[in-house]
């Protein structure tokens, strides 16, 4: 036989050799890693199970599911009242709704007055976002009796109601400047600001009793 075929052949074995036992070891390793895999999901399953089975986790699992679903039940509760929206009203209804809810704005307007229309816009955004805060209008022809009783006699005029009783109010646009262009956080701080007046009030004066929230607005 020629040597340099021998030489060949033998090479060529060698190689196959070389290359299946680079399979096998191939194999080995994708093995190793699948139970390595089956393994760690093993763990991370006992791990979980572990978890689950904590008292105290479950505790504030519980804890927070409770207070999640008191939430839904008072946010329901105020959408009945009419929070979450700013609504038209009557003389007739007046009382009723800034007695039936904590808090309450009450915008007293003229249908033919630009600057009420420029507060309308403003408010109705409010009323989004200050979901605890009933926000409602009342037009002043229309409810002679309590423009009166309230001596309201420049428009628009907005009063803050806690729990029925006038605590603050915002009368024509001199608190803006006097501008038409002011924006909504600007009434919206200003707003804030009576409420927090209010407050700072009863409190120096000794009615703590008569605050339940540290602002007018904040509550979401």
């Amino acid at each position: 036989m020629d040597p340099d075929s021998v030489k060949s052949t033998l090479s060529n074995l060698a190689f196959g050799n070389v290359m299946a036992a680079a399979a096998r070891d191939y194999q080995k390793e994708l093995l190793a890693q699948e139970k390595g895999h089956a393994s760690s999901s093993v763990n991370e399953e006992f791990d979980l199970d572990e978890l689950m089975d904590d008292p105290e986790l479950e505790k504030l699992h519980a804890d927070r599911i409770a207070a999640l679903k008191k939430e839904a039940e008072k946010r329901h509760e105020l959408k009945m009242q009419g929070h979450g929206e700013y609504r038209d009203i009557t003389e007739a209804d007046f009382l009723g709704e800034v007695t039936g809810s904590d808090k309450v704005i009450c915008h007293f307007f003229h249908r033919e007055f630009y600057r009420c229309k420029i507060m309308d816009k403003h408010l109705k955004s409010l009323a989004l976002r200050h979901f605890s805060t009933k926000f409602v209008k009342l037009d002043a022809e229309n409810a002679p009796f309590f423009i009166t009783k309230l001596g309201i006699k420049t428009l628009p005029c907005i009063i803050l109601f806690r729990k029925g009783i006038a605590i603050g109010r915002l009368v024509g646009f001199d608190d803006m400047g006097g501008k038409d262009d002011f924006s909504t956080r600007t009434l919206e701080v200003l707003l804030l600001k009576k409420g927090d007046d209010f407050i700072q009030n009863a409190l120096r004066l000794g009615y703590v009793a008569a605050v339940s929230k540290p602002s007018f607005c904040r509550y979401d």
